[in-house]
């Protein structure tokens, strides 16, 4: 009989582990990210911005904050030890962040089931609101914590 898995257990049971992997995410370093909170399917990351961030108007890139966006939408549909990964999203930029702000993107889990599972994203620069997404992932079988 196949074991059924708690996945909310899982998730506190290997938090500290799920944060350290999503934390160490590749491109979220080399871009400065700094994951500050993760729990069951949310998510929270801020970015400093930077001179090489900007697009030719002086405002945030927006592939950068698209970045800030997909990388706390992964972490959130990560946050169970579950590998999953992104089918779709959907951005709307509603105003441009600034030079020298400080971007936070909240992830926050809508609904989940076996295989699919939805997100809400907020990103804002110095506390404005200056973009959301809407994402759905695919969960795959594999989890990336041992629990055995």
């Amino acid at each position: 009989m196949k074991r059924v898995i708690d996945e909310t257990e899982v998730h506190h049971q290997y938090k500290e582990e799920i944060f350290e992997v999503m934390k160490n995410e590749p491109y979220a370093n080399f871009l400065g990210i700094e994951l500050k909170e993760i729990s069951e399917g949310t998510a929270v990351a801020e970015l400093d911005v930077v001179e090489h961030m900007l697009n030719s108007h002086g405002t945030v890139h927006g592939a950068v904050t698209f970045a800030i966006a997909d990388y706390v939408f992964a972490v959130a549909c990560n946050s169970y030890g579950k590998t999953s990964v992104g089918l779709s999203t959907t951005v709307n930029y509603m105003a441009a962040g600034k030079k020298g702000s400080r971007l936070r993107a909240i992830a926050t889990e809508e609904k989940k089931n076996h295989r699919t599972s939805w997100y809400k994203v907020r990103v804002e620069s110095d506390d404005e609101l200056i973009a959301t997404m809407e994402a759905v992932a695919y969960r795959k079988n594999h989890y990336f914590v041992s629990v055995e």
